[in-house]
């Protein structure tokens, strides 16, 4: 995949030279700026950001090797190529040893010019992408699974099917735990930018001093603290998806300055003016009202238009129950593994409860209740004394949960009477009563 937003500049005092580099690497398809001069070149990478720089080695006014170390100290993730009449080793070696990429002798033809550029685009472009996977690869483990057969997912996959070819920004809505990010990462995923990186940005998490820095990079000495230039999520995310998860916690501030970077597709740093062209795919993801907010005065309306294209709204798990039988056997199999257990299965009893249960707390809630269940339970299937052992909290109407409740004691009894071959006194103190309350209880509840 050709990267069509990479900019390129040509820093050489000879016109024809620079003509021959313009036409060759614009028919690429890359964008290429002209300098005359050594100070030109400079001046224009104080206020623009490049990929690539072609710098002729011998000028008038200032030594090339000279210009080349400037370059580096104004940004040394620039990918330069050194042009000269005059190649002979030395030379060569100099220039590679104060951080050229590579060496072209004059004259040299279109492809070898177009070869070597694309050569320093793939290093550039694999140079952030190790930033991104030691940065996001840390974190990424079995969730980005989804597991659903109810109609109201359907729905949702069958949109995401239909939105994700294409590059219109997507908000994102639901309770949390519903799963936003994971219909996020299917979205990257089914993309045409699949192949690139899938950045996120945890919004809730971030301290919002540290937002734009985060988001946008920092130069070196800009703020207390900022002892080495550093790449936002924006330049991560090049050609690939940025996710804003949670995006209603982003400060009026920053906002404005996330709504220009959407608007003009360009960036500068903290504490530089220069630019940088971004081209990303963005997706939003929020658990609260935005339009409540708007009228709050605590988010833009006119971000909230940029980012609501395309409005996905994801269901909670009380509307999609159907899905819960599927979503436990998912997470028995993850923890089983994980934990190396060997959990079987779960009652009709057990996941009956499961299902009556409302899950406030959604899909993440029922994944944290199974692998507490999977912990904590020592038999082979998961049963209704489990759930109160692992103290699973299960809010159903008054009168079932008065039946209920009072099923699940005994059966905790029998489980834990079980569990200790018979033995009362034992059972009695992991019950957490004493002797004479077992008794009681066991005559209440006509156990033998």
């Amino acid at each position: 995949m050709m990267d069509l937003t990479a900019q390129i500049l040509v820093i050489d005092d000879d016109k024809a030279m620079r003509d021959a580099c313009y036409q060759t690497l614009s028919r690429q398809g890359y964008q290429v700026e002209l300098a005359a001069s050594a100070r030109q070149g400079l001046t224009l990478l104080e206020r623009i950001s490049f990929d690539v720089i072609l710098l002729d080695l011998v000028m008038p006014d200032l030594d090339g090797l000279e210009t080349l170390k400037k370059i580096r100290a104004i940004d040394p993730e620039i990918e330069v190529i050194i042009i000269t009449g005059y190649g002979t080793i030395q030379s060569a070696v100099e220039s590679i040893k104060a951080g050229a990429f590579h060496f072209l002798s004059k004259p040299f033809v279109p492809d070898d010019l177009r070869y070597v550029v694309g050569r320093a685009l793939e290093k550039r472009r694999l140079d952030l992408e190790n930033l991104y996977l030691r940065q996001e690869l840390k974190s990424k483990d079995d969730r980005s699974v989804l597991v659903y057969q109810s109609e109201a997912m359907e729905r949702i996959i069958e949109m995401v099917a239909r939105v994700a070819p294409t590059d219109s920004t997507v908000l994102i809505t639901g309770e949390s735990g519903t799963g936003k990010g994971l219909v996020a990462q299917k979205l990257h995923q089914l993309s045409q930018r699949s192949r690139r990186p899938f950045i996120t940005v945890d919004c809730g998490t971030l301290v919002e001093t540290l937002f734009e820095s985060e988001l946008f990079g920092h130069v070196k000495g800009s703020f207390t603290g900022a002892d080495a230039n550093k790449i936002g999520k924006f330049e991560l995310a090049q050609n690939g998806t940025l996710f804003f998860d949670e995006i209603s916690n982003i400060g009026l501030e920053v906002q404005a300055k996330l709504l220009r970077a959407v608007e003009e597709r360009k960036i500068s740093k903290v504490g530089s003016h220069r630019v940088i062209k971004v081209d990303v795919r963005l997706i939003a993801a929020t658990n609260k009202d935005l339009t409540k907010a708007i009228k709050d005065g605590t988010f833009r309306e006119d971000l909230f238009y940029r980012l609501n294209v395309v409005l996905i709204q994801m269901p909670t798990l009380r509307e999609r129950k159907s899905d819960i039988p599927l979503l436990v056997q998912h997470f028995l199999e993850k923890y089983n593994n994980r934990l190396r257990k060997n959990i079987r299965g779960i009652s009709p009893e057990a996941l009956d409860l499961l299902v009556r249960h409302d899950w406030p707390g959604n899909v993440r809630e029922l994944e944290n209740t199974v692998e507490r269940l999977v912990v904590l339970s020592s038999g082979p299937y998961l049963e209704p004394a489990d759930l109160v052992f692992a103290g699973t909290i299960l809010n159903q109407s008054s009168e079932s949960a008065a039946v209920s409740l009072k099923d699940l004691e005994r059966n905790h009894i029998i489980h834990t009477l079980q569990r200790f071959d018979g033995h009362k006194s034992v059972a009695a103190r992991a019950l957490g009563i004493d002797r004479k309350t077992l008794r009681e209880k066991l005559k209440r509840y006509n156990i033998e």
